[in-house]
């Protein structure tokens, strides 16, 4: 993709070697507004000193605020913390390594997406469950309504959805959608994209969205049901002989 410039130096300006550096938030998602902040997420490589002594390195690095006009919310993990992450019922690791949306790449990045396959589990339902309750109260307690948390709560539904009847991660909204084909979305979005002058919602429409986001939840909840994903993740032996050969190779 064609990106903003200003995200390579602050990949550049880390201060551990990356892996991988994608962006996600309401980029990935489909529906980033003039005013959306760039999420670059990641993962680094602690050096081995910084793991085997008594000072240790920062296993998550955060950076958050404007930068040269650019606002930007870095986080990166190092890749044992990332890699124990990826084999929990946790959706937005998976979706991070899965990014389409690539500033910084290697070739372990290129492994860590193949054992993100083996990471899919059935249970990874109830990460998508948990956030959607989230947003949806988020959404239902401000006054007006906004649009931005109600799209978060249709795209969390969706992505859950879609991964328990495919076992495939899609973050995308817009493309979700091409297969839900649900008609009030592509309005939804098209008010994020243009800003927060059409960002509000009337509170007569909150009704409406209410009974969707209980049809979904429970669509979610058969998705899960009836799937046939695994149990649990069969990757963690990959993972491992990643870590080693990075670890080991790390000064």
């Amino acid at each position: 993709m064609n990106y903003d410039p200003r995200l390579q130096q602050h990949v550049d300006q880390h201060p551990y070697p990356l892996l991988f550096a994608t962006i996600s938030g309401a980029h990935l998602y489909g529906f980033p507004s003039p005013d959306s902040d760039f999420d670059l997420r990641g993962v680094h490589v602690l050096p081995l000193p910084e793991v085997v002594g008594l000072k240790t390195g920062r296993e998550t690095v955060e950076k958050t605020g404007f930068y040269d006009g650019l606002e930007l919310d870095l986080v990166t993990h190092d890749v044992k913390k990332f890699c124990g992450l990826m084999l929990k019922k946790n959706g937005y690791v998976l979706e991070q390594v899965l990014s389409p949306l690539v500033v910084l790449t290697s070739p372990e990045h290129a492994r860590l997406r193949e054992l993100a396959v083996d990471c899919v589990t059935k249970h990874h339902a109830h990460h998508y469950l948990g956030f959607a309750t989230t947003q949806w109260k988020l959404f239902a307690k401000e006054e007006p309504p906004r649009v931005k948390p109600l799209l978060y709560v249709y795209r969390v539904l969706l992505t859950g959805i879609h991964l328990m009847r495919t076992g495939e991660v899609e973050a995308n909204l817009v493309r979700l959608n091409e297969t839900f084909r649900l008609p009030q979305l592509p309005e939804l979005i098209e008010r994020k994209l243009v800003g927060p002058e059409k960002g509000m919602l009337e509170a007569a429409d909150v009704a409406f969205h209410h009974r969707e986001y209980e049809r979904l939840v429970a669509k979610l909840e058969t998705a899960y049901a009836e799937s046939k994903l695994p149990e649990t993740a069969t990757a963690a032996d990959g993972l491992n002989e990643l870590l080693i050969e990075v670890r080991t190779a790390s000064k």
